[in-house]
C-alpha cells in the first residue's frame, strides 16, 4: 500500500473520528441545524445516529487496514447517503458552520465528491490489481 494512500486513510479516519464527537458534544445544535425540515426522523436522533456511523466507520478506516477496501466503500456511500442534506441547506438557506451565504453553501456541495473519492482512494479502490503470472 502506498504512503500516500495509508496517509489519506488515516487523516480521513481521524477527521471522522473528530467529526462524529463534535455531532455528540460540542457541534450538536449545528447540525441539528442541518438535518432538513422533509427528513422523516428526529432532528436528534438522527445528529446522534450519524455521528455515531461517522465514529465507527471512521475508527474502522483506521484500525482495521485489511478491511479498508471495504470501509473506504462504505465511507464513500456515506458520503453520498448525506449530500441530499448538504443540498437541503442550500436550498433551504440555513447557517451552519459558517456557512452563512448561498455561495458558501453552493461551493460546500462540491466538496462532496471530493470526500467520496479520498475515501475510495484511502481503500485502495483505484489501486489496480496485479494479474496472476504478471
Amino acid at each position: 500500500m502506498s504512503f500516500l494512500r495509508t496517509a489519506a486513510r488515516l487523516v480521513l479516519g481521524a477527521a471522522m473520528v473528530g467529526a462524529g464527537v463534535t455531532h455528540l458534544t460540542t457541534q450538536r445544535e449545528e447540525f441539528r441545524a442541518q438535518v432538513p425540515g422533509w427528513f422523516p426522523l428526529d432532528e436528534d436522533l438522527t445528529v446522534v445516529g450519524s455521528g455515531v456511523v461517522e465514529i465507527a466507520l471512521g475508527a474502522a478506516f483506521v484500525v482495521l487496514p485489511r478491511r479498508r477496501r471495504l470501509v473506504g466503500g462504505l465511507l464513500a456511500a456515506f458520503f453520498v447517503v448525506i449530500f441530499p442534506g448538504n443540498v437541503a441547506q442550500y436550498v433551504e438557506g440555513v447557517d451552519a458552520f459558517g456557512l452563512d451565504t448561498d455561495r458558501k453553501r453552493l461551493v460546500r456541495l462540491f466538496f462532496q465528491p471530493v470526500l467520496v473519492l479520498w475515501a475510495l482512494y484511502g481503500g485502495g479502490w483505484f489501486r489496480r490489481r496485479e494479474t496472476p503470472g504478471g
